[in-house]
């Protein structure tokens, strides 16, 4: 733990359906995330004077809608005043590698990576489930990041099953868009009755992300994107990650996801990552 920097893994959405809407206004999902080897990294340690500072803003965000303080104030809370090092704080600064609104999940996984880090720190030992809990208070897509695990996904993202995928490696691009998850959730053409599918039906070759057509719809940046990666040698699957607007194509091959990357037009950012069944930040911690 004398290492206070940390990392806050990528996803992937490898599918995703919406097979009902609730009456809440909250979709019913179904969907995979697979953890990357790639993803944000943040600068935790811990401060005696009980202050929680950000030591890097992010361009448009708040202090207090950051995920990231959020987070920390929301464990102390629930640690209590009788734990061991409750009462302290924490310097928090995020390396931002991956793009905001980009359907990476880097502001929840930067979320979960405080709340692992700080636990520890702080000495709450509050246990996983239970983060995994407060986790969901801060955004649906936390859980998975907190358990640290490639899962199988339903519900609004909660209910999840830690599921070992086959070995791929991925180019994951950004078309250099941010993409409103409220907006496309609420586009009228959503398809939103997709039947259920079974996890031996996805690893058959099953599923869909029911958000691309609606995204590359509405930006064409996505539609060029995705045309563009599909046209790459040696790709198994071209797809968007949740409601974008970055996109990936999986290679059995790191060789060929690593040509394809040096391929890639200077206007759009782009990285190579391996899948993983264990988030990297699990590894480093006792849990």
């Amino acid at each position: 733990m004398r290492d206070y920097r940390w990392p806050a893994p990528a996803k992937l959405n490898l599918f995703l359906h919406i097979t009902a809407r609730r009456a809440d206004g909250y979709h019913e999902l179904q969907t995979v995330f697979q953890l990357l080897d790639v993803g944000d990294r943040l600068h935790i340690a811990p401060r005696s004077d009980g202050l929680i500072h950000r030591l890097d803003a992010l361009p448009g965000v708040a202090a207090e809608d950051d995920l990231c303080i959020r987070a920390a104030h929301l464990l102390r809370s629930a640690c209590g005043g009788a734990a061991r090092g409750a009462a302290k704080g924490a310097d928090i600064g995020v390396d931002k590698r991956l793009p905001l609104g980009g359907g990476l999940g880097g502001g929840s996984s930067d979320a979960a990576t405080v709340l692992l880090v700080l636990d520890q720190l702080w000495g709450c030992d509050l246990g996983i489930e239970r983060l995994a809990e407060l986790g969901a208070r801060l955004g649906a897509d936390v859980p998975v990041f907190v358990r640290g695990h490639s899962a199988w996904a339903e519900g609004v993202g909660e209910r999840l099953q830690a599921l070992d995928l086959p070995p791929r490696h991925y180019l994951v691009a950004s078309p250099g868009v941010a993409v409103s998850t409220a907006e496309i959730f609420a586009a009228a053409e959503l398809t939103r009755d997709c039947p259920p599918i079974t996890i031996r039906g996805f690893l058959a070759g099953g599923g869909q992300n029911v958000c691309q057509p609606v995204v590359a719809l509405r930006y064409p940046q996505v539609a060029r994107l995705l045309d563009w990666l599909a046209a790459r040698r040696q790709v198994a699957e071209v797809a968007m990650s949740g409601t974008g607007s970055s996109c990936y194509a999986a290679f059995d091959d790191p060789r060929d996801a690593r040509r394809a990357l040096g391929e890639l037009p200077p206007e759009w950012r782009g990285f190579v990552a391996r899948g993983v069944a264990r988030s990297p930040l699990r590894c480093m911690l006792r849990s």
